[in-house]
Order: C-alpha cells, then sequence, then structure tokens
C-alpha cells in the first residue's frame, strides 16, 4: 500500500500521541524512584534503633534467643521463600531474572519448598518453572500500601512457620544498582545464626550506662525480632519497587528514542511525498503553459 498524505499525517499523529504517554509514563517512574529511594533511608534510623534493641537483649544473660538463631530440634527442613516481583509489564527482564535467581539458588538446597510471590508477572514465572507456589500478594503501588503488604506475608508465613516447623526463610529481589541498573539479590530471614548475634551484642551503646529491660527480656526480644523482620521484609519490598521502577524508565527512555526515529523516518517520507506532489503539480503548469504558448 503506497504512501498518502492522509495516511502519513494519521501515521504522525499516532505516534505523537503515543510519544506523550511514554513520556508521562517516564516522569512518573522517575517520581516514583524517588519516594521508594526515600522510604528506604528513613528506614535506616529506624534500624538502627531495632538493632540497639537486640543488643541490649541479646547482652542480658537470661535471654535465650536459641529458637530465633537455630532450627528447632527435629524441625522439617522446609525452606519457606518471598519472591518480589511485578504485577505490570513495560520493565524488560524485571521478573524473569529475580525468578531465575531464585530457581537456581533454591535448587541447591536440599528441603520441601514453600514459595510465595508478590507480582502476577513473577508469580507465572516461579509457576511456569514448576515450583510450588503457596499463595500470591499483589504489588503495591505507593509507599503508603507497602507496610499492609508486609503485615499479609508476616502473618500468612507466620501461620505456616508454625504449622510445619519452617526451619529456613528468604527473601529475594531486585536492588537497584548504580545508574538505572539492578540485580536480584537474596537474605536469609531465618533462622538467625549465632554470628549476628554476637555481631549485635557488640554494637557499642550511645550512652556509658546500659539501660534496663522493664518488661519480660524473652518477650522484648520476640518482639524486636518481629519488627527486624518488618524491616527486612519493607525495605526488601520498596528496593523491589524502586528497580521495578527504574528499569520501567530505562524501557521508557528507549521507546520514548524508537518513536523519535520514526516520527523523524515518517515526517521525512511525508516531505518527499509532499514535495513529490509540489513538483508534479509544478510540471502540469509548465507543460499546460508550453501547450497553450505553442498554439
Amino acid at each position: 500500500m503506497s504512501d498518502t498524505p492522509a495516511s502519513l499525517r494519521r501515521s504522525i499523529a499516532s505516534a505523537g500521541d503515543l510519544q506523550s504517554v511514554v513520556r508521562s509514563m517516564k516522569a512518573l517512574a522517575g517520581a516514583s524512584i524517588g519516594q521508594y529511594e526515600q522510604s528506604v533511608q528513613a528506614l535506616a534510623e529506624y534500624y538502627h534503633s531495632v538493632e540497639l534493641g537486640l543488643s541490649l537483649c541479646l547482652r542480658q544473660p537470661q535471654v535465650q534467643a536459641r529458637s530465633a538463631i537455630e532450627p528447632a530440634p527435629g524441625a522439617k527442613n522446609i525452606i519457606g521463600a518471598i519472591v518480589f516481583g511485578s504485577d505490570q509489564g513495560l520493565v524488560g527482564q524485571f521478573n524473569e531474572q529475580v525468578a531465575e535467581f531464585a530457581i537456581q539458588t533454591l535448587s541447591k538446597m536440599p528441603g520441601d519448598l514453600q514459595i510465595w510471590a508478590v507480582g502476577e508477572r513473577v508469580h507465572g514465572c516461579l509457576e511456569h518453572a514448576g515450583l510450588p507456589l503457596k499463595g500470591l500478594f499483589r504489588v503495591p503501588s505507593s509507599v503508603k500500601g507497602i507496610a499492609p503488604l508486609v503485615g499479609q506475608i508476616q502473618l500468612d508465613s507466620e501461620a505456616h512457620l508454625a504449622d510445619s516447623e519452617l526451619a529456613r526463610f528468604y527473601v529475594f529481589h531486585n536492588r537497584p544498582q548504580s545508574g538505572m541498573g539492578y540485580a536480584p539479590v537474596s537474605q536469609r530471614l531465618l533462622p538467625l545464626d549465632r554470628q549476628w548475634q554476637q555481631n549485635l551484642a557488640k554494637i557499642p551503646w550511645p550512652s556509658g550506662v546500659l539501660p534496663e529491660i522493664l518488661h519480660d527480656a524473652q518477650q522484648t526480644l520476640r518482639a524486636l525480632i518481629r519488627e527486624y523482620l518488618f524491616i527486612s521484609l519493607f525495605r526488601a519490598c520498596a528496593e523491589s519497587l524502586s528497580s521495578e521502577n527504574a528499569s520501567r524508565l530505562a524501557a521508557m527512555q528507549r521507546a520514548d528514542k524508537n518513536i523519535e526515529e520514526l516520527l523523524e523516518q515518517l515526517q521525512s517520507r511525508f516531505n518527499r511525498l509532499r514535495q513529490s506532489r509540489i513538483d508534479a503539480e509544478l510540471f502540469e503548469v509548465i507543460s499546460g503553459y508550453e501547450s497553450l504558448t505553442s498554439r
């Protein structure tokens, strides 16, 4: 089908509309990256406070953290994992990379797997690989939605932990790198190893006198460990969302560049077609004039 001025105008208008949508998505992704990065930075001080509380509890001789640090005797060799992905597309290989990393890592661990996915896209990748999936969570659309999501994950995972005597629990997500890059990472949340306990106990206290624990030290320790897990999951979710938007921003930049090149090609074709039409009309006028004068 040959080009016409009308068809080229429609193509240019459609490409321009698509470019406006792409640039709006670029702006939205850039703004979202900022809020998720700020939420991760805001966790630093709170996490330090939780670390100080854990350090104080672990210094107490009567505190027994064995249940949180080692699997219970005779516990089933079960491995639980949370994998953070996305619900929406236009993110390149974001879901495929974290899913492949989780599959390769978990395949090296002996035991029965119990996996929860955050995001329909990564859920599909894990399901296609044949992994046993226990649940699916929706990806929050803003920072305000992260805390309720983490609460749901904790409730669901703790229920299975109590029922199945869960031995190990991991989280997999993409972490932002320099520029607009990201890389899949993993963290073992439970059990907390003894080296972790020893490092916490050595954290220097800000003042010269250690405070006292007014209530039961064992209950305080369990509450602080729960906060530690909450912070770890919150940070993993925020970093995953930041990486998702960075991936979407990169994809939109590539799309914007491609649309810009397409617009240049369409405009060039339109200009050539318009010039050829003008040349043809001028040729007809000259031909008509010459015909009249020759008579």
